[in-house]
C-alpha cells in the first residue's frame, strides 16, 4: 500500500470500483462467450480475491451458484498452486463438481494479477461450457465419470504458453469442439481484462498492494451483516419439502439456527445421494443456501468473503445436499436451487413479512441435442440449453414475478436465438394463465413452450424438471402454484427426468410452474384482480369463484 494509511472516503471509493473491475471482467465474458446460455442468459460468475483466497469483489452478471462456490473454489487453487510459485502469464483451469461449482460442465479458470513483477491479486471466472461429451446435460448418469471430461487442477497455461496438449484433449471430448474451446478462451480472456482494469486502478489510487482495501471491505461487509443478524429473533427453527427427485420423492429439511454470531442451516434429516445424476457437492449447498439467507437478511451488503463468514452451512456426507465422489452431479441445480425455499421455510416462523412463498426455484432448461444434415451427405451435431423459467413465488406486499429465475438469476434464451443455432421451431412462448396460486398477493405465472424439429430428422430432450409431483406451496391460506407439466400436444405424458426423443412432426409441450400464493384470496385488491382478468392471467370465473370478485367487476 501507499505510505500514508488511507481515509474511510478513500477506501469507499476504492471498493465501488473493484466492483466496476469485476462487472467488467464479467461483462466482457459475456460479449465474447461462444455458448449462448453464457452470452444470452448471463450462466456465468466473476470475481477478484486476494492472495488468501478470500473474495473481495463479485460482478453483478452472474449466478449465485457459480459467485458463492466459486468463493471457495480459488482457496483449492491456491492448496494446489502456491502463491509463492505463481508466475506472471499462468492461468489454472478445473472443472472438478467438489472444488469447482458442483458439476463438470463448469469450467473454473484463475488467474493470477501482477503490478511491477508483484503478486497483488487473483481474478476468477466460471462459465457453463454447453457440451464436454459423455451422456450429456442430463441427469441419467449413474457417476461422474458417465458425464464427460473432468480436468483435475491443471495449468492451462504457464507464463503466457497455452497448454495445447490439454487443449487438444478438451476439444477431443466435445460434440462441439470449435464452441468449447472458443469458451475457454473467453474465460481466460475475462481474466486478463481485470487483471489489466486492476493495474490501472491501484496505479491510478497508488496502491502497491491491496492489503489495507481488502482489510476494509472485509471488515465492514461482515460487522454490516452481523448488525442485521442482531436485528433478528434468536432460535431455531425446522422446514420440511418434498420434491419429485430421479426414482423416488426426496425429502430435504433443514434446521436454521439464528445466533448472536451468525446464521447457521443444517441439513440433518434429508434423504440419502440419489442413483441419477440431480445429487449436490457441498459447494452447491453451500451456495445457494447462503444466497437465500443473504436476500431475507442482507440483500443491500455487496457480497464478498465479510459477507458471507457468519453464513454457514452443514450436510451429513452422503446425504443428497452433500454427495460425495464419485457420485452423478450433472443436473445438481435441481436439487440445489430449491435451497432458498429451504431457508425461507424457516424463516418466515421468524420473520413471516419478510419472506416469499414458494416458488418454481429451479430451472426448466430445454435441454436438447440432434444431428443436422449437411450439403455433403453427412451431419453434425448440434447440444444447447434453452433457458426457461417459471413464476416465483408470491412476496409479502406484492406479487410474484412470472416466467423469473429465482434463485438462479439466469435469463430466458430469446427465440430468435434458440432457433438461429438449432434446427428447431418454436410455436408457442407465452405465460401460463391461471399457474400463479391464488392469494392476496399471488404466485407469478408459468409459462407455455411448444416446440418442433424443423427438419426430418428427431431432437433429443434431456430432461431435468422438478415441481411436477409436488408443486410450490402456498403459505398463511394461499393457493398453491400450477405444477410443471412435459409431454407432446398429442396429449402423451413424458418425463420429468431423463434421456427421451422427439420425433419428427411431433411437438414437445413444456408447461413451467407457477410461484404460490400468500393469505387469503378473497382479501386481495378487487382492481388487481379486475388486472389479471383483463390481462388473460386469470379467467372471469375464477375472479368469481376464487377471489370472491362480482361478476360485473371482473368484466
Amino acid at each position: 500500500m501507499a505510505s500514508n494509511s488511507l481515509g474511510q472516503i478513500d477506501l469507499q471509493i476504492m471498493w465501488n470500483r473493484l466492483i466496476a473491475v469485476v462487472e467488467e471482467q464479467a461483462q466482457t465474458l459475456m460479449r465474447t462467450a461462444f455458448s449462448s446460455i453464457v452470452r444470452e442468459a448471463g450462466d456465468l460468475s466473476a470475481g477478484v480475491f486476494d492472495l488468501k483466497g478470500r473474495m473481495l469483489a463479485q460482478a453483478v452478471t452472474g449466478t449465485p451458484g457459480h459467485v458463492n462456490s466459486m468463493a471457495e473454489s480459488v482457496k483449492h487453487f491456491i492448496r494446489h498452486f502456491p502463491v509463492e510459485t505463481m508466475k506472471a502469464g499462468d492461468i489454472y483451469i478445473t472443472n472438478d463438481p467438489w472444488m469447482g461449482t458442483g458439476h463438470t460442465n463448469d469450467f473454473v479458470l484463475t488467474t493470477p494479477c501482477f503490478k511491477n513483477g508483484r503478486l497483488v491479486a487473483l481474478f476468477s471466472c466460471t462459465s457453463h461450457i454447453m457440451d464436454i461429451g459423455g451422456i450429456g446435460f442430463g441427469p441419467d448418469a449413474t457417476d461422474v465419470f458417465m458425464e464427460g471430461l473432468y480436468i483435475p487442477m491443471l495449468k492451462l497455461a504457464e507464463q503466457g504458453k497455452m497448454n495445447e496438449t490439454l487443449m487438444a484433449m478438451i476439444r477431443a471430448n466435445t460434440r462441439t469442439p470449435v464452441d468449447t474451446e472458443g469458451d475457454v478462451y473467453s474465460l481466460a480472456g475475462c481474466n486478463d481484462v481485470g487483471c489489466r482494469r486492476l493495474v490501472e486502478m491501484m496505479e491510478e489510487f497508488k496502491l502497491d498492494d491491496l492489503d489495507e482495501l481488502a482489510t476494509f471491505v472485509i471488515d465492514n461487509s461482515r460487522a454490516a451483516v452481523l448488525a442485521e443478524i442482531a436485528k433478528l429473533p434468536k432460535g431455531s427453527w425446522r422446514n420440511e419439502m418434498t420434491i419429485d427427485g430421479y426414482d423416488a420423492p426426496i425429502k430435504l429439511v433443514a434446521t436454521t439456527t439464528v445466533s448472536d454470531t451468525g446464521i447457521h442451516v443444517d441439513y440433518t434429516g434429508t434423504d440419502p445421494q440419489a442413483r441419477g445424476g440431480i445429487n449436490v457437492p457441498h459447494a452447491y449447498t453451500t451456495a445457494y443456501t447462503v444466497f437465500g439467507l443473504g436476500c431475507i437478511v442482507s440483500a443491500r451488503i455487496p457480497n464478498n468473503a465479510g459477507s458471507l463468514e457468519p453464513l454457514t452451512v452443514s450436510a451429513p456426507k452422503g446425504t443428497i445436499l452433500n454427495a460425495q465422489k464419485p457420485a452423478p452431479v450433472l443436473s445438481r441445480h435441481i436439487i440445489g436451487q430449491m435451497l432458498p425455499d429451504m431457508v425461507f421455510g424457516c424463516m418466515r416462523q421468524a420473520i413471516p413479512d419478510r419472506v416469499p412463498a414458494e416458488g418454481t426455484s429451479c430451472l426448466w432448461n430445454i435441454n436438447v441435442r440432434g444431428r443436422v444434415k449437411d450439403g455433403d451427405g453427412g451431419n453434425y451435431g448440434f447440444s444447447v440449453a434453452i433457458t426457461s423459467n417459471g413464476g416465483t413465488g408470491a412476496r409479502p406486499a406484492a406479487d410474484g414475478l412470472s416466467a423469473t429465475a429465482y434463485p438462479s438469476g439466469v435469463r430466458g434464451t430469446p427465440v430468435e436465438i434458440a432457433e438461429s443455432i438449432t434446427p428447431l421451431i418454436f410455436w408457442k412462448k407465452e405465460l401460463r394463465p391461471e399457474s400463479g396460486g391464488a392469494g392476496r398477493t399471488r404466485g407469478g405465472m408459468g409459462q407455455i413452450i411448444e416446440i418442433s424439429s424443423g427438419i426430418d430428422l428427431p431432437f433429443d430432450l434431456l430432461a431435468a424438471y422438478d415441481r411436477i409431483d409436488y408443486p410450490p406451496r402456498g403459505r398463511d391460506g394461499g393457493v398453491d402454484g400450477a405444477a410443471g407439466y412435459v409431454g407432446l400436444t398429442t396429449g402423451q405424458k413424458l418425463k420429468g427426468k431423463g434421456f427421451q426423443q422427439i420425433a419428427p412432426g411431433e411437438r414437445l409441450v413444456v408447461m413451467t410452474p407457477g410461484g404460490a400464493g400468500i393469505g387469503d384470496p378473497r382479501s386481495r385488491d378487487p382492481q388487481a384482480v379486475a388486472h389479471d382478468v383483463e390481462e388473460g392471467l386469470v379467467s372471469r370465473e375464477t375472479a368469481q369463484r376464487v377471489y370472491g370478485l362480482p361478476l360485473k367487476a371482473a368484466e
